[in-house]
């Protein structure tokens, strides 16, 4: 009875750790988005430009390739690294 017990106390544990770390990396922008969660995070990153539309056209590009968006409406670039480093045949960021 007791190895029972321990098997499922194990089980129990696992999953919760599971849980734990799956949200620890979503949270951190690290998770793939899917290409229709594009649009949404773009519209949100853009939100504070006044250059909205090429604003709006580079980063749903990005987001395409790269499957990631920063969070917040500026910077947090190193959250998304594809992101980060595409950058213009001048040698400047690509994606805002």
């Amino acid at each position: 009875m007791e190895g029972r017990a321990r098997r499922s106390l194990l089980l129990v544990f696992s999953l919760l750790l599971l849980i734990t770390f799956s949200g620890v990396a979503e949270a951190s922008g690290n998770a793939k988005l899917r290409p229709s969660d594009c649009k949404p995070k773009c519209t949100y990153r853009c939100s504070a430009t006044s250059h909205k539309k090429p604003c709006m056209f580079f980063c749903l590009k990005c987001c395409s390739k790269c499957l990631c968006v920063p969070p917040g409406t500026y910077g947090n670039k190193q959250v998304c690294p594809c992101y980060n480093s595409w950058k213009t045949k001048e040698g400047g960021p690509k994606c805002p």
